[in-house]
């Protein structure tokens, strides 16, 4: 996109897009914002909340990086913006969800099984927390979309270990939520863990809720965070 466009688009979200929002705005400044959910997602341009949700101006505290992972409460990742997050958005802000959405042709979960250039030491470092869901096969499309999915549910087992998120899960007070979205069907599948499944949101009976256990897949493998 050039320069000149996005200047173009700045001005027209001012002139045309704001405006309509403009008393809710003051609101949200004169009262503070207080949203409901705390959504942890990639950082992948076709993954877009808002459209996901049909959410507005202060209803999501949106965090995002490489392969929506959730860094170790412990700090044994280093500081990290996630972790900082979510101890905002849960002990500050007070939301009552949190979301953890992956999605379908997810580039990081396919470079847990790839090679990660030498100058890329962040990444290589990031993706380790992706490593325990992925599956000891030469990858398809099959074994990428499982991992995909693991990789959500072995962050929704990490958010556990967050003392205030564990804490205000068991008092029902926060529930979690593990989505992967398939980007080519425009369909959300949901992390039900009743059964283990992740069921499209077209014939789910919820949106997904926790506590999380190590999650056991049909063949036997159990994701457990080590």
């Amino acid at each position: 996109m050039p320069d000149d466009e996005l200047l173009a688009r700045l001005r027209r979200f001012n002139e045309d897009a704001f405006p309509q929002y403009r008393e809710q705005f003051k609101t949200l400044v004169e009262d503070g914002q207080h949203p409901t959910t705390l959504f942890i997602g990639c950082s992948d341009s076709r993954l877009v909340p808002y459209l996901l949700t049909g959410a507005g101006p202060g209803e999501l505290f949106i965090v995002r990086n490489v392969g929506a992972f959730v860094p170790p409460y412990d700090g044994s990742h280093g500081l990290h913006g996630t972790a900082a997050a979510i101890e905002f958005a849960v002990l500050s802000l007070q939301v009552s969800r949190i979301v953890v959405c992956g999605h379908s042709h997810c580039g990081a979960i396919k470079t847990l099984y790839g090679e990660v250039p030498a100058e890329a030491q962040n990444l290589r470092r990031w993706l380790d927390l992706g490593r325990e869901a992925a599956l000891p096969v030469v990858p398809g499309p099959e074994a990428l979309r499982r991992t995909e999915q693991r990789a959500v549910v072995l962050q929704l087992e990490r958010l556990m270990d967050y003392p205030m998120v564990r804490r205000r899960v068991e008092e029902g007070s926060i529930t979690l939520h593990g989505w992967h979205y398939v980007i080519e069907d425009g369909e959300v599948h949901v992390f039900d863990v009743r059964t283990g499944d992740f069921v499209p949101a077209s014939r789910a009976t919820s949106s997904g809720t926790g506590p999380y256990h190590p999650y056991v897949e049909h063949d036997g493998q159990v994701l457990v965070d080590a």
